[in-house]
């Protein structure tokens, strides 16, 4: 079984899809469901970093444009997004989290996404 522990995207607010301008992106994660799965994973440890890029594309595109990273778990992953040179219309915005889990001297990484569709409307 699968725990959805995150990353679930909140920015600004959990029900915005249209964005202009500047916006601060955040996700938030579930720390017990990540224990969970990192238990049903049999990955001990200490987890020692959570990192949570961000990246997003035209709708329909292959690649994704960086947008910036957050190691911020306070602030849920806070990423300053300036879309106004972009052109109005639907968007993809893409949150990777990384969370890595030190066993001794092993390093585990586990790494979820999540995807939600935009539209700029500048």
């Amino acid at each position: 079984m699968s725990f959805d522990w995150g990353p679930h995207f909140i920015v600004p607010s959990e029900s915005m899809k249209s964005f202009s301008g500047v916006v601060r992106l955040r996700e938030s994660l579930d720390e017990e469901l990540l224990h969970k799965e990192l238990e049903e994973l049999g990955i001990s440890g200490a987890v020692v970093k959570i990192a949570n890029p961000w990246y997003f594309r035209r709708k329909g595109a292959g690649s994704w444009i960086k947008i910036g990273e957050s190691l911020d778990m306070e602030e849920n992953f806070p990423v300053k997004w300036d879309m106004s040179h972009l052109e109005n219309g639907p968007y993809e915005v893409l949150g990777l989290m990384h969370v890595s889990v030190l066993d001794h001297e092993t390093e585990h990484i586990i790494a979820r996404q999540s995807i939600v569709d935009v539209t700029i409307e500048n």
